[in-house]
Order: structure tokens, then C-alpha cells, then sequence
């Protein structure tokens, strides 16, 4: 199943991620995909808040993975610096031993994690010209089978 949300402002992409965190439970992977400045860091802070995590979350592009323990633990991975290293450097950062207790967002993680879980949420974010987004969800396996997310 597939839906599409047009997200004007930055604010709308963090509610966007917040209406979809309660939708979100342990276990779940969700891969965020899309140029440069296109919402991935806001949608996830939007996720996080909805998820009710402590602190700030931000890009960990240069750490790679942050752990933002909460209600529900966020583990949020940027693989943009691991696309050239494949899925064996992804391995390396045991995101299979979190995903049973967290909700794990993967940034440019197309291609990359979705052996990780049978089921899993694609979301693909495009900016326009105008500065505003239009999000794509596409939903793949049985945990969503059937159902898009009412968002």
C-alpha cells in the first residue's frame, strides 16, 4: 500500500513524523530516503517526539547510529557515508540485536537494511522548488499487509 502527504513547512514534516510514531512499536524499521535537505532529520524528530524519547534528537551522520532511549528507544542510523561500504559495514553496527526493543529509523538506508525485518515502512521525501515536501509511504510486509498508516 502506498500514500502521499504534501508537508509545507518543517513543522509539518515533524507532526508528519509524530502522527506516525503513534503507529510505531518495537520491532518496527522504517527507511527514510531522499536528496540532501529533503525532511529525513525532521521527520525523524517528529518520530522521536512522538515515541516521547529523552533529549534532542539530531542527524548522526558522523557517528553513524544514536540510541535515544524513551517510552519507546529510537535508534537512528544515517548510512549515507556506509552506501559504498554495503550491508557487511551495516552489520558491524548490530542494529538486528536493537530492532526487537526499539523502533529503528534508517536514513539513506534504501537497498541497505531491509533484510532486518520482514515488514518495514519505505518513506521517500522530495523537495520542491517552492521549499515544501511531498512524502511517499510505501508499505512492505505483513505487519502492514493490507492497511495503510492512517496518517
Amino acid at each position: 500500500m502506498s500514500l502521499q502527504r504534501v508537508l509545507v513547512t518543517v513543522d509539518d514534516t515533524k507532526a508528519f513524523g509524530r502522527r506516525l510514531a503513534a503507529l510505531l512499536e518495537p520491532g518496527d524499521l522504517v527507511v527514510l530516503s531522499g536528496p540532501l535537505g529533503a525532511g529525513k532529520t525532521a521527520l525523524t524528530q517528529g518520530i522521536g517526539e512522538g515515541l516521547g524519547v529523552e533529549g534532542r534528537v539530531t542527524s548522526p551522520t558522523f557517528v553513524i547510529a544514536r540510541v535515544h532511549p524513551g517510552r519507546v528507544p529510537l535508534v537512528h542510523v544515517d548510512a549515507y557515508r556506509m552506501r559504498d561500504a554495503g550491508p557487511v559495514a551495516l552489520d558491524d553496527l548490530d542494529l538486528d540485536t536493537e530492532i526487537d526493543t526499539s523502533v529503528v529509523v534508517v536514513e539513506w538506508g534504501e537497498g541497505l537494511v531491509e533484510q532486518l525485518s520482514d515488514s518495514h515502512l519505505e518513506i521517500r521525501l522530495e523537495r520542491h522548488d517552492d521549499d515544501s515536501r511531498t512524502a511517499t509511504v510505501e508499505t512492505v510486509g505483513p505487519r502492514w499487509a493490507g492497511r495503510a498508516p492512517s496518517l
